[in-house]
């Protein structure tokens, strides 16, 4: 008797293609070479997170992974590293501002990317609600209360329910591209 039933097809490869090595570490483990290399070439937005330290001082770091989840509630979504000089205020607090950035934030973009000491160092930014720091001139800001911080190995998705904010002047969107800040290209 012949069976009309087709062996199982494997869907995974043999053996997977192996990155190109990283300029800065070319004895990195191909799966970090592959992560690195696929989300350098991923366009992301640039956002700005702020709080306040227990101690009252400002704290904040420029974010490309700044996602929203949901349209009611409104609901979005960060990552960061909980080894990030930004994270022991973001464990404890209960309200984040979260600011889009455009063209014209290029330097506040770095600012904040830079040194911790020197990211609240200028008149960048005032106190705005719950005393919480809100950058000047942003294409829009919203203060968001913070619902769940989920720990993924070293890593946290916080997430945060937006309870209002505020408009600044449009602009071309500041993108994060190929490890430089850049502003979209022709429609295509």
């Amino acid at each position: 008797m012949q069976s009309n039933v087709e062996p199982p097809v494997s869907t995974r490869p043999a053996t997977l293609p192996a990155a190109p090595p990283l300029a800065a570490d070319p004895h990195a483990p191909d799966d970090l070479a592959a992560f690195k290399h696929a989300f350098r070439r991923h366009a992301a937005g640039v956002a700005a997170i702020t709080t306040l330290a227990p101690d009252g001082t400002p704290v904040g770091f420029t974010a490309t992974s700044l996602a929203s989840l949901s349209a009611v509630p409104p609901l979005a979504t960060f990552n960061m590293a909980r080894s990030a000089s930004s994270w022991a205020a973001i464990a404890v607090a209960d309200r984040v501002v979260i600011h889009m950035l455009g063209a014209h934030n290029r330097v506040v973009a770095e600012k904040l990317a830079g040194p911790h000491a020197d990211r609240f160092v200028g008149e960048h930014w005032q106190p705005g609600p719950y005393g919480l720091p809100v950058l000047a001139d942003v294409t829009s800001w919203m203060v968001a209360r913070i619902v769940e911080r989920v720990s993924v190995h070293n890593n946290a998705v916080v997430v945060v329910q937006i309870e209002g904010g505020g408009m600044g002047t449009d602009d071309e969107a500041l993108l994060y591209h190929e490890r430089t800040y850049r502003v979209p290209g022709a429609t295509v």
